[in-house]
């Protein structure tokens, strides 16, 4: 079907986007396109270094369990990345190999802390934590528009496969809307 959003919405939906019935099935692909298109930006599969240095950062802070590791660089990239816990409790592994935290076990749960050594790598570590040089910020303004994007694309599938013919035509009714009003924040000063 080959929809692209280069081409405007128009491209796969036969007559246009606004100008008619559209193509269900091309809707669906076009949204599917969007998705995957924010999924690729805000870069949610980090590499094995940027599990490394978050690590790190975070042990910079306060002593954690590897739970909380996962769960706080989750939070703090808006859930744009979230880690496994098969590249986490590796790289806390290695990091103990290597002499740069301690472990210490209280009620069945090891809590990781620094050492000193892995306090000069912390404090030599002068980049953006992975969380922020994704583009995503603790503010989440960065992270929410594409997030933002991702649940609109994921409605309007919804109401191009189950909608009634009238749901249909309201929805692109709103997105038009929509478009307008956005291009009308651009161009404010």
């Amino acid at each position: 079907m080959g929809a692209t959003f280069g081409s405007g919405f128009g491209g796969g939906f036969g007559k246009g986007f606004g100008d008619g019935f559209p193509n269900p099935a091309a809707m669906w692909e076009a949204m599917e396109q969007l998705r995957t298109s924010f999924d690729k930006r805000v870069g949610a599969r980090m590499g094995r270094g940027d599990v490394r240095a978050a690590v790190l950062a975070l042990l910079a802070e306060q002593p954690m369990h590897g739970y909380q590791i996962i769960s706080e660089i989750s939070e703090r990239s808006h859930g744009f990345w979230k880690p496994s816990a098969g590249s986490v409790y590796p790289t806390l592994q290695l990091l103990a190999d290597e002499g740069l935290i301690a472990a210490t076990e209280a009620g069945g749960r090891k809590t990781y802390a620094l050492t000193e050594a892995g306090r000069a790598v912390a404090d030599e570590s002068t980049g953006t934590p992975p969380w922020e040089s994704t583009g995503l910020s603790d503010s989440g303004r960065l992270s929410a528009l594409p997030k933002a994007g991702v649940e609109l694309a994921q409605v309007i599938a919804q109401v191009g496969r189950t909608g009634s013919a009238e749901q249909v035509e309201e929805a692109i009714g709103v997105l038009e809307d929509a478009r307008r009003k956005l291009y009308s924040i651009l161009a404010q000063d």
